[in-house]
């Protein structure tokens, strides 16, 4: 069996498992190696990824995005209070308080975890990977926002057993891309030498990341760690809709 690993972001995901010549990132269905973070439920069927993602107009109210943002978060947090007004789907507060997903499927109205939203969208992701690589995918690592709390990090870990997959740890998104960084660079100083530090800057679709990180041959050192957990790609966009609108 393969190990892969899964990026699992607020608007993308991807796959990606070590093979010979380096790491390959897997593709889906679509001949895409980018997989859209979404799920649409329909009155006849649940729709994942790419297929969801041509609902978010025609099925707005039972097409679900961002979800990422709610993985350990109680309902009345103040930081989902302050996502509601983004969101063309309903969440609501769950019996153990913490946000839930609100959507029509199958003609009935049904209340998701933020777990099980996650779920459908791994087991995607882990049935992608099985249908390129011919064999069975269990075992993972999954890459998270450096800034999530242990509560956040649980909740993604449990969407992992839903979804049928054995995580074998949840590692920071920053520090996968120092590693990736290291494993390439061929001129690394030496280990009794200077380290030479590296900025890296993650701005995504929701999130704005910076690690400083110290490296020498086959040793990596994660120096320091920044973030704002609401400045991302997305705010840039509210800029230019409340200018031109």
């Amino acid at each position: 069996m393969s190990v892969v690993g899964i990026d699992l972001g607020f608007q993308s995901c991807y796959v990606a498992v070590a093979r010979a010549g380096g790491i390959e990132t897997i593709a889906n269905e679509y001949s895409d190696r980018c997989t859209p973070a979404c799920v649409s439920f329909g009155p006849k069927n649940r729709s994942i990824g790419a297929a969801a993602k041509s609902q978010v107009i025609s099925n707005a109210k039972n097409t679900v995005q961002g979800f990422k943002r709610f993985h350990g978060r109680a309902f009345s947090d103040p930081f989902v209070e302050a996502e509601k007004s983004n969101l063309a789907y309903d969440i609501v507060q769950l019996p153990t308080g913490l946000t839930g997903i609100k959507v029509t499927y199958m003609e009935e109205e049904r209340n998701f975890t933020t777990e099980q939203v996650t779920a459908m969208l791994l087991s995607k992701l882990k049935e992608t990977a099985e249908s390129v690589l011919k064999k069975p995918v269990v075992d993972c690592v999954v890459s998270v926002p450096s800034f999530y709390t242990d509560a956040e990090r649980r909740s993604v870990m449990d969407a992992t057993q839903i979804a049928g997959l054995n995580c074998l740890r949840l590692m920071n998104e920053t520090t996968a891309v120092a590693l990736a960084y290291g494993i390439y660079k061929q001129d690394l100083p030496a280990l009794e030498e200077k380290p030479r530090n590296v900025v890296f800057v993650d701005m995504g679709h929701s999130a704005y990341q910076v690690s400083v990180c110290a490296f020498n041959k086959g040793k990596l050192k994660v120096l320091a760690t920044a973030f704002d957990t609401t400045l991302g790609g997305r705010k840039f966009d509210e800029v230019l809709v409340n200018h031109f609108c």
